[in-house]
C-alpha cells in the first residue's frame, strides 16, 4: 500500500495538569502511537509536558514523566491541554497562559482535552473560535466566561483550535485529525487497531439522549425535560412549556405524574438544584450569584430548596 509522504514529522505535546484524566491522555496519544506503527515509519513524536517540567501524577495515581513547556524546542505542530475534572487542580492555571499564547502566536495548534478548554478560555485562545468541553464543566465555562458558547460536541475542529469532551471522544478526534493527514483509509486502520469500529461524528452528543437519561419516550415529555434544561436560569412557567409541547397544562401535569412519578415542578426544581449543586462545586460564585443563575428568587429561597433536596446548606455543600 503506497502511503502518503511522511518525510516531516509532526511533534504533539500534551500539557498535563495535575490529576489530568487518564483515558482521555490515553485516548488522544495511542493513536498516535499506532499511526507510527502502522506507518512502519516516525509520523508524530509524542511528548509530555508540564509547566515546570516535573512529573504529573494523573488522577489514576499514574505518574508520567514530563518535559518543562517553556523548554519545547524545535517546530511543535500541536500542543494539547489535557486537564481533569476537579477544577480546583485547573482554575489556577496562569503559569500556562503566557506560553500556549506564545506558541499560538507562533502559529501551534492549540488543543484542549477534557476541561483543558477552561485552560485555553481563560488564557484568551477560544475569543474568536468553536470548541467543545466536557459536558460537566460546560456550565462553569459559561458562568466564568459569558461572552463565549461551548458547542455539546463531541469535539471541534476549528483551524488552530481543536478540543474534545475527554474520556473516549479523543479517540474521535484523533480519527478526524490523523485523516486530516494521511487519508481516511490510514485513520481507519488506525481505528481498528483499537477496535474503534463506531467512529463518532464530530457533532455527535457527548451524552446519552435525554430518554435515556430520564427513561421515556414520549415525545412531548421528553420537550418539555430538554426546555427545563436549557432554561434553568429563566424558569418557563406550565402554561409555556405546555403551549411549546402542543399540549394542554393537565395533560402536562399527567404526563408527569404518570412517567416520572413526580410533578412539573418538582422535577424542574431538581433540575435546576442540580445544575447548582455543581456550580457550588466547581465555580467561585457567591451562593446569591448561584441561586439566580438556577432561577431562584433569592440566596435564602434557593437554600432552603439545596437543604430540602441534599440535606445539607449550599454552604455546607461547598466545603
Amino acid at each position: 500500500m503506497l502511503l502518503p509522504d511522511t518525510r516531516n514529522l509532526q511533534r504533539i505535546g500534551f500539557v498535563l495538569v495535575p490529576n489530568f484524566a487518564l483515558m482521555s491522555y490515553a485516548s488522544a496519544s495511542e493513536p498516535l502511537r499506532a499511526a507510527n506503527l502502522i506507518a512502519g515509519t516516525p509520523l508524530y513524536d509524542i511528548v509530555p509536558l508540564s509547566a515546570d517540567g516535573l512529573p504529573v501524577r494523573s488522577s489514576a495515581g499514574l505518574e508520567i514523566a514530563c518535559g518543562r513547556l517553556s523548554d519545547l524546542g524545535g517546530a511543535c505542530h500541536t500542543l494539547h491541554v489535557c486537564a481533569g475534572g476537579n477544577p480546583a487542580d485547573w482554575r489556577d492555571s496562569a503559569a500556562l497562559h503566557a506560553p500556549l499564547r506564545k506558541f499560538a502566536r507562533e502559529g501551534v495548534r492549540i488543543g484542549g482535552i477534557s476541561s483543558g478548554a477552561y485552560i485555553l478560555a481563560a488564557a484568551g485562545l477560544l475569543e474568536t473560535c468553536d470548541f467543545t468541553i466536557h459536558w460537566e464543566h460546560a456550565p462553569l465555562l459559561r458562568e466564568t466566561f459569558p461572552h463565549l458558547a461551548p458547542r455539546q460536541a463531541r469535539f471541534v475542529v476549528d483551524g488552530g483550535r481543536v478540543t474534545c469532551g475527554g474520556g473516549v471522544a479523543p479517540l474521535d478526534m484523533m480519527h478526524a485529525v490523523i485523516a486530516e493527514r494521511m487519508g481516511a483509509d490510514f485513520a481507519r486502520r488506525v481505528s481498528d487497531w483499537y477496535l474503534h469500529t463506531a467512529v463518532a461524528e464530530s457533532a455527535d452528543p457527548q451524552r446519552g439522549s435525554a430518554a435515556e437519561r430520564y427513561g421515556t419516550h414520549h415525545p412531548a415529555l421528553l420537550t418539555v425535560l430538554e426546555m427545563m434544561e436549557a432554561s434553568i436560569e429563566n424558569p418557563l412557567g406550565r402554561p409555556e412549556m405546555a403551549r411549546l409541547a402542543g399540549i394542554s397544562p393537565r395533560h402536562l401535569d399527567r404526563l408527569f405524574l404518570t412517567h416520572r412519578g413526580e410533578s412539573f415542578l418538582d422535577t424542574y426544581r431538581a433540575i435546576r438544584l442540580a445544575h447548582g449543586r455543581r456550580l457550588l462545586e466547581q465555580s467561585p460564585l457567591s451562593i446569591a450569584e448561584i441561586a439566580y443563575a438556577t432561577g431562584f428568587s433569592s440566596a435564602g429561597h434557593f437554600s432552603r430548596a439545596f437543604k430540602a433536596a441534599y440535606g445539607q446548606t449550599p454552604a455546607g455543600a461547598r466545603r
